[in-house]
């Protein structure tokens, strides 16, 4: 039935889009600051190969304020038209009931939450980070830096970034390092699953958690727990997992393990603050 064929259909990255950009203006509520253009938004740029570009929308499952479950959404974020800090995300809904549903989360003002651009200033200003470039493009590889990853999670957000290498005389770019951004911290390690310990670090046995549900992994006891370590390499085998996917142009199953790995990132937020 209808209702059935709907659970497998995803908002339209095109109409999100559109959305996005009139509410970019439309947003403003009072008449003289709507006239003036005094509260304006923008999508934010992000460096993507070389070269900056607009952030496109991106999907991704994750819990909504307010809500006990995560779900599935389209999202993009906001920066004000002044300032390259993060001031909103807008999100369209896609389960159940909920489908088509926009939601649009505003961070307080007084509060300044880091904007995709000001991410990439702080890999680029990055010391360690900064001489391992360096290094590398002295030896003729050249760097393309994957699309950011924006990841609101309940009291904070995840930046994660993926950083290519082409050799001097090779085709295809190689996955070499993972650039993650938490709170004060930017990192960059060889994987996603050393990046996360470096900027969560590990708990002792007493702080384990439950595990995610997980269909496509080995049985384990329903009492079996995941510590943090473990969730870090969960997280890398379905980082590496959508890389694979990607690099064979499956953009469902790519699509499909991204979104497993904001489930594992989501736990770990959880994990760390408990």
């Amino acid at each position: 039935d209808v209702y059935k064929r709907q659970l497998h259909i995803r908002y339209p990255v095109d109409m999100f889009q559109v959305q996005a950009n009139m509410y970019r203006t439309f947003h403003m509520t009072d008449p003289n600051v709507f006239y003036n253009k005094e509260d304006l938004w923008v999508i934010p740029t992000e460096i993507v190969g070389e070269e900056p570009e607009q952030m496109e929308p991106y999907y991704l499952i994750m819990k909504l304020p307010g809500e006990s479950e995560a779900e599935y959404v389209l999202m993009l974020p906001f920066t004000p038209k002044s300032r390259p800090n993060m001031i909103a995300w807008m999100a369209a809904r896609m389960d159940g009931d909920h489908y088509g549903n926009m939601l649009v989360f505003n961070f307080p003002k007084q509060e300044t939450i880091y904007g995709p651009e000001q991410i990439d200033a702080r890999i680029n200003q990055n010391t360690e980070i900064a001489q391992q470039l360096t290094l590398w493009s002295q030896r003729g590889s050249r760097i393309y830096r994957g699309n950011l990853l924006v990841i609101p999670m309940a009291n904070s957000t995840l930046y994660v970034e993926p950083l290519y290498l082409q050799a001097e005389n090779g085709r295809i770019p190689e996955l070499k390092r993972v650039i993650v951004a938490f709170g004060n911290k930017t990192v960059m390690e060889p994987s996603l699953e050393e990046a996360l310990l470096k900027v969560f670090g590990d708990q002792p046995e007493i702080d384990r958690i439950e595990q995610p549900d997980r269909t496509d992994e080995p049985a384990r006891e329903p009492d079996t727990v995941y510590t943090i370590s473990e969730l870090a390499g969960l997280a890398r085998d379905y980082y590496d997992r959508a890389q694979e996917r990607l690099r064979e142009g499956d953009w469902s199953g790519y699509g499909a393990n991204i979104d497993k790995l904001n489930e594992i990132i989501s736990q770990l937020e959880e994990a760390t603050q408990n």
